[in-house]
């Protein structure tokens, strides 16, 4: 997908008859993108419950000392929200976007290799950090591309 697809400061323009077949795809496209990407975030999320014994027993920790890696994703989805949004908003969506994906990759490979509880602690923080973020661009994003009288349905099928 290209950047102007999915920078979100563009409706869709050029849709004339011609120009219908080629809009609605690249549109359908960016979607499925973004859904995807908010699969993977969601599931980043929530995998994590059903594995909790076998993290405690990984990290020589109680179950419910474990729960700490689900706390530290929660407190960085609520610190990382409104800290990329005031630092993001002035930079092309499309890059956030990439940004945001990047970061979350990056938390989740330091999880899956962090040697011990604390540093599985703060690596579950930092992957936590861009999923409020991720959704609150993809949901822009996701109603810049549609018509005016379909933001709301573009919207609904990427989250």
């Amino acid at each position: 997908m290209s950047e102007d697809v999915l920078s979100a400061d563009i409706g869709p323009t050029n849709v004339g008859p011609a120009n219908v077949g080629k809009s609605r795809n690249r549109v359908s496209a960016a979607e499925i993108a973004l859904a995807v990407g908010g699969f993977g975030i969601g599931t980043g999320e929530f995998a994590i419950m059903g594995l909790l014994p076998q993290v405690a027993d990984d990290v020589a920790v109680s179950v419910p000392a474990a729960g700490a890696v689900i706390s530290a994703y929660a407190l960085g989805v609520v610190v990382g929200a409104p800290l990329i949004a005031v630092l993001a908003a002035r930079f092309a969506r499309f890059h956030v976007l990439l940004v945001l994906m990047a970061v979350f990759a990056l938390g989740n490979f330091a999880s899956a290799v962090a040697p011990s509880f604390h540093p599985l602690v703060a690596a579950r923080f930092f992957a936590g950090l861009p999923h409020g973020a991720y959704f609150g661009v993809a949901a822009l994003v996701a109603a810049g591309l549609a018509a005016p009288n379909q933001r709301a349905r573009a919207v609904g099928r990427v989250m």
